[in-house]
């Protein structure tokens, strides 16, 4: 059976215990509360994730793109997600060489 390749395959399913940039994207919207947390962007069309991300970047925008920036609920609610997010992916081989790797 062949494969949806315009489809996303989910946080969950997703490589690196869901890093990736399609899976932050779907991190950020849960900080955000763009979509549930229960949402994993499973069978979405890759073009509702480009949807997503424009909104996510217009909430990221209005903190300067900064962590530091967010107000006190989103920033515990961020701390929270990626949290639960980095033990995810350690458990599934991530190890964080991908975002500190330098470009050659």
């Amino acid at each position: 059976m062949k494969k949806d390749i315009d489809k996303y395959v989910g946080i969950n399913n997703d490589q690196h215990g869901g890093m990736t940039n399609i899976g932050k994207i779907i991190l950020d919207a849960w900080v955000f509360g763009l979509i549930e947390e229960k949402e994993t962007g499973e069978n979405w069309k890759l073009s509702a994730i480009e949807v997503l991300n424009h909104q996510v970047n217009a909430e990221w925008d209005k903190y300067g793109c900064m962590v530091s920036q967010l107000p006190e609920d989103l920033f515990e609610r961020h701390q929270r997600i990626y949290q639960e997010a980095m033990e995810r992916a350690k458990t599934a081989g991530w190890s964080g060489e991908i975002e500190t790797a330098k470009d050659t």
